[in-house]
C-alpha cells in the first residue's frame, strides 16, 4: 500500500478567498488547449483569423462550464437538486459532469462557428486533440481533492483516502489521468496529421476516451447516489457507451456521406 499524500486543495488562501488546485488545473487545461490550438493555426498557415478563436474559445468555456454542471444535475443526482434548487448555483459543493460539459461546449462552439460560416470539422478536428490535457489535470485535481476515488482493492499501489473509510482503494483518478489525458492527447496528437478527412479527430476522440472511460470505472467507485445500474454498469459507463456509439456513427456513416457530398 502506498500512503495518500495529503496535499492542500488550496494553493494559497487570501481572508475568505482562495486559489484551489482544482480549479487552477482547470485554467491551465484551457490555456495549453489554447496556445497549442495557435499553434497549429500558425502551422498549417490556416486563413482563420486569431480571433476568431480567441471568441471561440469564451463561448466553449461557458458551454462547457454550463454543460457540466447541467449533465451532473439530470445525469448524476436529479432528485435532490429538485428538492433544493437553490444548489443548482452552489458550484463550490461540486458536481460536474465531463458528457454533459462535452455536450454543452458542442453546442456552443456549434452555434458559434455556424454563424461565422466556418468549417465545423476544421475548427474543432485543431481543438478537440487538446482537449486531453484539460482532461488529465482535472483528474490531478480530483486526486489532490481526494474525491472521485477507486474501489477497495489489495494492489501494491492501493491508497487509504481521507473520505474513502480506513480501507485501501485503486487511485482511479491517477487510471483516468494517464488514459483520458496523457495516453489519449498523444494517440490524437500523432493521428492528427494522419487522417483522412475533417472530423476524424473528434470521432477518435468520442470512440477512445468512450472506451477509456468505461474501462477505468471498472476500477472507481460508483456514484453513492445512484450506484451500479442494472448491478453491471455505472452511469458514467452508461454515458461513455453513447459516447463510443456517437463517434462511430461520425466515422464511418456521416463524414463519409458528407465527404461524397463534398
Amino acid at each position: 500500500m502506498i500512503k495518500y499524500p495529503h496535499i492542500d486543495p488550496a494553493i494559497i488562501r487570501i481572508g475568505p478567498f482562495s486559489l484551489r488546485w482544482y480549479g487552477f488545473m482547470y485554467v491551465v487545461g484551457f490555456v495549453s488547449s489554447y496556445l497549442l490550438t495557435v499553434y497549429q493555426l500558425k502551422k498549417r498557415a490556416l486563413k482563420i483569423e486569431r480571433a476568431r478563436i480567441d471568441d471561440l474559445y469564451f463561448y466553449l468555456i461557458v458551454g462547457l462550464i454550463v454543460g457540466a454542471r447541467l449533465g451532473y444535475i439530470l445525469f448524476y443526482n436529479l432528485p435532490f437538486y429538485f428538492e433544493n434548487p437553490l444548489e443548482i448555483f452552489v458550484l463550490w459543493h461540486g458536481g460536474m459532469s465531463f458528457h454533459g460539459g462535452l455536450i454543452g461546449a458542442f453546442v456552443a462552439g456549434y452555434i458559434y462557428i455556424k454563424r461565422k460560416g466556418l468549417d465545423f470539422f476544421l475548427i474543432i478536428d485543431l481543438i478537440i486533440p487538446t482537449c486531453p490535457i484539460g482532461l488529465g489535470f482535472g483528474r490531478l485535481g480530483n486526486f489532490i481533492n481526494g474525491e472521485l476515488f477507486g474501489r477497495p482493492s489489495d494492489v501494491p499501489w492501493a491508497m487509504i483516502f481521507p473520505n474513502g473509510g480506513n480501507v485501501p482503494r485503486h487511485p482511479s483518478q491517477l487510471y483516468e489521468a494517464f488514459f483520458e489525458g496523457l495516453l489519449l492527447f498523444v494517440i490524437l496528437w500523432v493521428y492528427k496529421d494522419r487522417k483522412r478527412r475533417e472530423g476524424d479527430v473528434f470521432a477518435l476522440f468520442l470512440i477512445l476516451y468512450g472506451c477509456f472511460r468505461i474501462f477505468c470505472e471498472f476500477f472507481r467507485e460508483p456514484d453513492v447516489q445512484i450506484g451500479q445500474i442494472l448491478g453491471l454498469f455505472s452511469m458514467g459507463q452508461l454515458l461513455s457507451g453513447l459516447t463510443i456509439a456517437g463517434g462511430l456513427f461520425l466515422k464511418y456513416y456521416w463524414l463519409p456521406k458528407r465527404s461524397t457530398r463534398t
